[in-house]
């Protein structure tokens, strides 16, 4: 694996990134003076064996939880010295969720599931980039069902376009196929995918699974709260192989 190169139009990125859990002897570091920048429109998967910090990174990357020591930049705006207030107006329409967990509001349809952080948020709608995205979703003839009358599949792809449809600068999908079957999780990775190749997203999303990760341009590998290196273009079988070299020890 060759190790990580700085990325020159990157729409987020940490500097010197350190998590501690926890002080004294019982003391957690989760991540360990991490560097890395995430290019835009490039989807980036983020691996490592249990315990790397990958879900940890991704949590700081997406101001979800507050690093220790060092600094997170999305959109140009250092996040990590952000006021809670600031952050939270910064997360409603710059940074794009998509959880494994799907949580979309139930008695909503999905139509206004998408809409719902703009509405919040209290800014208009683009319909002509809501149709694209409710295009590129590939669910124009569900949008008036409620989660309840969708398959796993079709909910999580509604998360997805809720996640686009305020243009954010970032995506962050946290093991967004973690409760699908594969058939479904083929749909969800395959749309992630298009919304970067069509749609000019950029999507930094924390996967376990190689076939997941073979969807990406990218994947960076953590150990031990450390990045460990990358590939490029990667088959499901470098992937593995990766993995592996990751998992050996030093």
């Amino acid at each position: 694996m060759a190790e990580p190169t700085p990325t020159p139009a990157a729409r987020a990125s940490a500097h010197g990134l350190v998590k501690v859990y926890g002080s004294g002897p019982t003391a957690v570091r989760a991540l360990d003076d991490v560097d890395v920048a995430f290019s835009g429109a490039h989807l980036t998967a983020i691996m490592g064996p249990s315990g790397s910090g990958k879900s940890t990174l991704m949590h700081c990357m997406a101001g979800l939880d507050t690093p220790t020591a060092g600094q997170v930049v999305v959109d140009g705006q250092d996040i990590s010295r952000m006021s809670q207030r600031r952050l939270t107006a910064l997360r409603r329409t710059r940074i794009g969720f998509v959880f494994q967990s799907y949580n979309l509001v139930p008695t909503l349809t999905a139509a206004e599931n998408i809409t719902l952080p703009l509405d919040i948020a209290r800014t208009p709608v683009d319909r002509d980039w809501f149709d694209e995205v409710v295009g590129a979703v590939g669910l124009a003839d569900r949008l008036h069902h409620r989660p309840s009358e969708l398959s796993g599949g079709q909910q999580q792809r509604v998360a997805c376009a809720r996640a686009l449809v305020s243009r954010p600068s970032v995506v962050f999908a946290d093991e967004p196929t973690g409760n699908l079957d594969s058939r479904s999780s083929g749909e969800v990775l395959a749309f992630l995918r298009r919304s970067v190749d069509e749609l000019g997203q950029t999507v930094v999303m924390v996967t376990h699974d190689p076939r997941a990760a073979s969807y990406a341009h990218r994947v960076v590998f953590l150990a031990d709260g450390r990045i460990a290196g990358e590939i490029l273009d990667p088959s499901q079988q470098d992937v593995l192989d990766a993995l592996a070299a990751v998992a050996e020890p030093s």
